[in-house]
């Protein structure tokens, strides 16, 4: 079932992810193992879901579909979505599963273990294209992530939100997360089917490998064009990010920040990768400050609450010398 959230109406859909949410229980003690650790801060998490809550900082009318459980952290979901500006109304309770949780351990600058408690399944992965909004055609960016896609019920529904589309954008985070496959011939062939359907594809080197074949960010970003989406951003970590289209070509250094949790910055990349391509920027211009945006988060402890808004992504990018919105690079 749905939960029943009132939206303002002056709302106007703008980005629409589906996918993963989780409660985040975090450590908040740097570089102690998880069995040690005393103390944890709770926060709403999930891939999808971070995105939407850093287009939504961004101004943006944000929705995610995604599953919770009928219990406590499915209520506080709800709850933390509607809170930091997120509509919730197609959010699907299962009484059948818990909303998963996510714990993780914090060990500065690189490296940062996850654990999901995601057993058998969870919510978010038995959505049906019952489960789509009756609108969805009028949102202009479609975000979907590939662990998406690894099971049924939800690969199917992904599919069908892609075929219900008749305009904007449909955008592919290949988010590869091995634990949700099979095997991975198995994820190279579902991520390959879909990015033959989508318009933007966005991925680290190893979640190129597995998609394409590739570790060289160039070729690597010509076997996504190749596939048939229309820009392709290759992420590499503290190297920078490489992002081509077919006709703009454009490498962004990582911007410099003292790492306190990695976790989270990509999708605050992604929220702001929406803004830039919901306002029309140039190639350079939208990596760059998707760039900063994710930085920023990384130098943070949460994720969804870690979230910067359009000025503190400003303020970073005017002390690295970056232009400022509106301002195109010729």
């Amino acid at each position: 079932m749905k939960e029943v959230v009132e939206v303002d109406d002056s709302w106007t859909p703008e980005v629409l992810t589906i996918g993963r949410c989780s409660v985040d229980l975090y450590p908040l003690e740097v570089g102690v193992k998880l069995e040690d650790v005393a103390t944890f801060g709770k926060f709403l998490g999930g891939s999808a879901t971070n995105v939407a809550v850093a287009a939504a900082r961004h101004g943006h009318g944000a929705s995610v579909l995604t599953g919770v459980g009928d219990d406590p952290f499915g209520r506080f979901v709800i709850k933390e979505l509607g809170r930091l500006g997120v509509d919730a109304s197609h959010v699907v309770t299962n009484a059948a599963f818990n909303t998963p949780v996510t714990f993780c351990e914090i060990f500065p600058p690189d490296d940062f273990p996850l654990y999901f408690y995601r057993q058998p399944t969870t919510p978010d992965l038995e959505l049906t294209a019952a489960d789509l909004p009756s609108r969805i055609r009028e949102y202009k960016i479609l975000w979907l992530t590939s662990s998406g896609l690894s099971v049924e019920p939800s690969r199917t529904a992904h599919h069908a939100a892609v075929s219900a589309r008749t305009g904007g954008l449909s955008v592919l985070d290949l988010d590869h997360r091995p634990r949700f496959w099979s095997d991975e011939a198995t994820a190279t062939h579902e991520v390959g089917e879909m990015l033959a359907r989508v318009d933007v594809a966005i991925g680290n080197i190893e979640e190129c490998r597995v998609a394409v074949g590739e570790t060289d960010p160039e070729r690597a970003a010509d076997a996504l064009l190749e596939r048939g989406v229309d820009i392709a951003v290759v992420k590499q970590g503290m190297t920078g990010t490489l992002a081509k289209s077919r006709d703009e070509r454009s490498f962004v250094p990582a911007t410099r920040v003292k790492v306190l949790n990695g976790l989270g910055a990509g999708d605050a990349f992604g929220g702001a990768l929406c803004h830039g391509l919901l306002d029309g920027w140039d190639l350079h211009r939208t990596i760059a400050f998707a760039s900063a945006a994710g930085a920023i988060v990384a130098s943070r402890l949460e994720c969804s609450t870690a979230m910067p808004t359009t000025t503190e992504v400003e303020a970073l990018l005017g002390s690295t010398g970056e232009p400022r919105p509106g301002h195109h690079l010729r």
